[in-house]
């Protein structure tokens, strides 16, 4: 994919000019300096321009100074400049700017958002020219998600932690999300696995889920079928019984003209087989007046039972009221007894016209009482004349409810034949419902024929897209891929410092890394000691992979490589000092196995002729690299010059 670096922005926070690196096309582009001028901060930001989910550019001078970041980039579709704004005291921020055409200008004022990191995202995997389908139709595992130019960045940056790292060999590989994602696309990226060929695998499973839903139709179908066929002798023999099939039929032996057999018994006439339908009639209709008389005298029944309850209820009553009359005129006979006390002189009661106006009152009320007590009995008598009557009217209803009822039992006991005639007719009628069903489903079994034709067009497809797509396809293909890898890196090696020059390696995508071939042994690339033979591998694997990537027409991995401080295995604490690398080495070799980093990279991008740029950050000056075809120099940091000007934090905004 041809996607190269041409400059990389910093706006100021203070509204001062915007801060542009410029890089060439096609080149190795060299940023020397020395420690602490922001070299290890240009990955990061080229990497959250282009949507990372996170900011990983180092807090400080950079980010307290910086209000955007952005990079301008050449593609097949023309210049891009993509910045983002610096997210403060967040992990990211999503505000994105973008800018497109032939040949770009770089705003002067600091820019405002006008697209999102998932809409540029969405754009970068649409330059690319990637698949939108899932790596594994039946995984929602995230690791089998679609291959996102996100993943690609794996193949792009070396940074310094990265680059002679004898654990990881991939930039972000050293965390299990991005690794398990790497693994996954892996074949997708050497071409193993093409965008038709996902397809295909898509088209596969769903195909296969076609094939068994069909499969179980058939199943569901034949044994249906099977079970009809079993039950077909006692179909006929009850068709037979029931006078739909005429007594010397002889059942055929041929399935197909047993269903036409039945087909006819549903055809015939079940009023013409049940002839004796009107000898029944009279017996039917006087069970059918029986019932009418049964429910006449049950509901009649019903209603003096309800009313000898309510007379009962009464008397209850009457009798409850009695009695408390009784109490009311034994309390109240005192008084008659007191008003004959009164004649006697010097009485107390006498003395006082109050007590005797009260005692009177007393007096009248219990003859009240007394009355009301008289006229009760008479009350009880009415109501217990009443409840016989009731009583009566219940024991009629009763009877001849009971009378109906007998009649309709020696009715049925005595008509058992007449009872069977007259549900033969039902009988028959259910009979017939289920032959029908039956014979609908032998016919529905007849679809097979079309759904094995159909399976047989399935199955033809599968294998058709099978010669596209199969497991075993891809692993070969994988693997051929990485042969030719191996090839492009056995040829890089012997140009670098590394301690077997002439041994053969092994991609390895299970636990990406590198294997060293012995003739004896295989080591992988954490059992090999040495700086210098881990920043060797990674640089041969590096680039090994982006030439086999430029040889396949379309290939979606940008056509990049940065690398950070390669030299640090040599000179950890820069060439400014003097040190001491490795015993029986002189300053010299270790300069010469530098030079020798810059030779390969060099190479590989005078090999691409312009197709494959490379950004290299290190201590090492043009003194080390200088006079190496394709090897140019974009800018030194040293004393006041670094990636930040310094007037952009003199005013109070240094770190």
């Amino acid at each position: 994919m041809h996607f190269q670096i041409l400059k990389l922005i910093l706006w100021s926070k203070s509204g001062l000019a915007p801060r542009v690196v410029n890089f060439e096309p096609g080149m190795v582009n060299v940023i020397s300096g020395a420690s602490k001028t922001g070299k290890s901060a240009v990955i990061p930001i080229i990497d959250y321009c282009l949507a990372s989910g996170k900011c990983s550019i180092p807090v400080g001078t950079i980010r307290k100074s910086c209000a955007w970041f952005g990079v301008l980039v050449e593609t097949a579709e023309g210049q891009k400049l993509l910045a983002r704004r610096e997210p403060g005291d967040a992990r990211q921020t999503g505000d994105m700017f973008i800018l497109e055409g032939e040949s770009l200008e770089v705003p002067i004022n600091v820019p405002e958002k006008n697209t999102t990191a998932e809409s540029v995202k969405r754009k970068l995997d649409q330059l690319a020219g990637l698949s939108t389908l899932r790596l594994d139709p039946d995984s929602e595992s995230g690791f089998q998600s679609r291959v996102s130019f996100r993943d690609l960045m794996a193949f792009n940056f070396q940074p310094q932690y990265i680059v002679a790292n004898p654990l990881a060999l991939y930039f972000n590989a050293d965390t299990t999300e991005h690794r398990e994602k790497l693994k996954a696309i892996f074949p997708y990226v050497l071409g193993a696995l093409t965008a038709e060929m996902l397809a295909a695998r898509w088209e596969i499973d769903r195909l296969l889920r076609i094939v068994r839903q069909i499969k179980s139709n058939l199943r569901t179908l034949r044994g249906a079928a099977d079970a009809w066929r079993t039950e077909t002798q006692a179909w006929v023999r009850q068709s037979i019984e029931f006078g739909l099939l005429p007594v010397d039929t002889v059942v055929p032996s041929e399935w197909a003209d047993i269903a036409d057999l039945l087909r006819r018994a549903t055809q015939s006439n079940t009023r013409e087989s049940n002839t004796t339908i009107d000898s029944i009639e009279p017996t039917l209709r006087r069970l059918e007046d029986l019932r009418g008389q049964e429910t006449e005298a049950a509901s009649l029944l019903s209603q003096w039972r309800q009313r000898l309850n309510e007379i009962r209820r009464l008397v209850e009553s009457s009798e409850n009221y009695g009695d408390a009359i009784r109490i009311q005129r034994d309390r109240l006979g005192i008084s008659d007894w007191l008003q004959t006390k009164i004649a006697f002189e010097g009485d107390l009661l006498s003395r006082s016209l109050e007590s005797v106006n009260q005692l009177n009152s007393l007096v009248e009320a219990l003859r009240g009482v007394e009355i009301e007590l008289r006229s009760q009995p008479g009350l009880s008598d009415t109501f217990d004349a009443e409840q016989l009557r009731i009583r009566g009217e219940v024991e009629t209803a009763a009877n001849q409810l009971a009378e109906v009822r007998q009649e309709i039992l020696l009715l049925e006991q005595e008509s058992e034949q007449v009872r069977e005639i007259a549900y033969r007719h039902d009988r028959i009628e259910r009979f017939l419902g289920r032959l029908e069903q039956a014979l609908s489903t032998y016919e529905r079994s007849d679809e097979s024929a079309e759904l094995n034709e159909r399976l047989d067009s399935l199955q033809q497809q599968i294998g058709e897209l099978r010669t596209i797509y199969s497991e075993s396809q891809v692993e070969r293909r994988t693997q051929g891929s990485l042969r030719q890898v191996e090839h492009i890196a056995s040829q890089i090696v012997p140009k670098l410092d590394a301690e077997w020059p002439d041994a053969p390696i092994n991609l390895d995508v299970r636990d990406l890394t590198v294997k060293v071939v012995h003739s004896d042994r295989t080591d992988y690339l954490w059992e090999i000691g040495s700086g210098a033979n881990w920043l060797a591998y990674h640089v041969a694997a590096t680039l090994s992979l982006q030439r086999y990537f430029m040889e396949l027409p379309n290939h979606p991995v940008p056509s990049f490589l940065v690398y950070d401080q390669p030299s640090q295995v040599y000179f950890p604490r820069g060439f400014e000092t003097e040190f001491e690398s490795e015993t029986g080495r002189t300053r010299d070799q270790d300069i010469a196995a530098v030079r020798a980093v810059f030779v390969a990279v060099a190479d590989e991008v005078v090999r691409a002729k312009g197709r494959l740029q490379t950004i290299i950050l290190d201590h090492a000056g043009p003194d080390v690299w200088g006079e190496i075809q394709g090897v140019t120099l974009v800018e030194e940091w040293r004393g006041e010059a670094a990636l930040v000007p310094k007037e952009w934090f003199d005013d109070g905004n240094e770190a």
